[in-house]
């Protein structure tokens, strides 16, 4: 039975990487903006949140991928704030509007612990990317206190690899969003420009720390679970999201390749995403997943 990789850090090792994390954050460069916020001085940067965890909500959620939920949810915490402008985001109440609360480290741990207490199947941190450091410290006391679940990175793609290499032991599932094979549409829809390249850089850092999913009993343990959520008219650039995954990651890459987009947040603005996604599309995104290979694309 696999055991969380955090268990095999010493305590001086997790600490270190706590404190190598602060200091990513001040002046920020813990995505790849590197907006240079002083967030120890409560600047808050692009991201919206000053430097103490800001959480929205917290439970088990029996919504996402089956193979993280087990028999008691997985265990989402939504943090405020978000690496990301996405001009259709369905959580833009939590992610850009700011809802939320401003918690201690130590309340953060007891929730990884409450979590556990439940019977999640994991913890699953839901917009994790601009909250490293405060999530490594609580990491320290949820372990210290006994904490033995699995951890997911549950973020948006957009990632600094160097922040991620501190990450390494530290998390066990990777599930980042795979958005765009274009950069000029990642520009106008998210506000990233370099988003293609970064989430690329981010995806192969992330497939070598954990390796492909590997699922036991039904439930994922650790490895890598990608998500792509196709938009109308292509908008997502799909064909060249899969084909890096297929010719770059792995072939046995679990890929959750999502259909249910719908218009949200200001997402009219834009008449091509103005309208769901037709089931055709969706049906396209798949069968072009399983010509390149992904024996483990679907729609999960």
């Amino acid at each position: 039975m696999a055991v969380p990789r955090y268990l095999n850090l010493t305590e001086a090792e997790l600490r270190g990487r706590v404190e190598e994390l602060r200091g990513f954050s001040s002046p920020c460069r813990l995505c790849p903006r590197a907006c240079g916020a002083h967030r120890d001085e409560r600047e808050c940067g692009f991201c919206g949140s000053p430097l103490a965890p800001w959480v929205a909500s917290f439970g088990p959620h029996f919504g996402e991928e089956e193979v993280l939920v087990g028999s008691g949810g997985s265990g989402t915490i939504f943090f405020s704030g978000c690496v990301l402008r996405c001009l259709f985001c369905q959580n833009y109440a939590i992610s850009q509007l700011g809802e939320g609360e401003e918690i201690s480290v130590e309340e953060l741990a007891r929730i990884m612990l409450h979590l556990q207490a439940i019977g999640c199947a994991n913890v699953n941190l839901v917009s994790p990317t601009h909250q490293a450091p405060q999530i490594a410290a609580a990491l320290v006391a949820a372990r210290e206190s006994g904490l033995r679940l699995p951890l997911v990175w549950n973020c948006g793609g957009y990632e600094s690899v160097e922040a991620l290499r501190l990450l390494d032991g530290m998390v066990d599932i990777y599930m980042p969003d795979s958005k765009y094979g274009d950069n000029a549409v990642a520009a106008q829809l998210s506000a990233a420009p370099d988003y293609v390249e970064r989430a690329q850089d981010a995806l192969r850092e992330m497939h070598r720390q954990v390796g492909d999913l590997v699922v036991e009993n039904g439930v994922a343990v650790h490895g890598l679970l990608v998500r792509h959520l196709v938009l109308p008219e292509g908008l997502a650039g799909t064909d060249a999201v899969l084909r890096f995954i297929a010719d770059e990651v792995s072939t046995a890459t679990y890929v959750n390749v999502m259909g249910q987009y719908r218009p949200a947040h200001r997402a009219r603005e834009r008449p091509e995403l103005s309208r769901r996604l037709t089931s055709a599309e969706h049906e396209q995104a798949l069968a072009l997943a399983r010509r390149l290979g992904l024996r483990r694309a679907g729609a999960h």
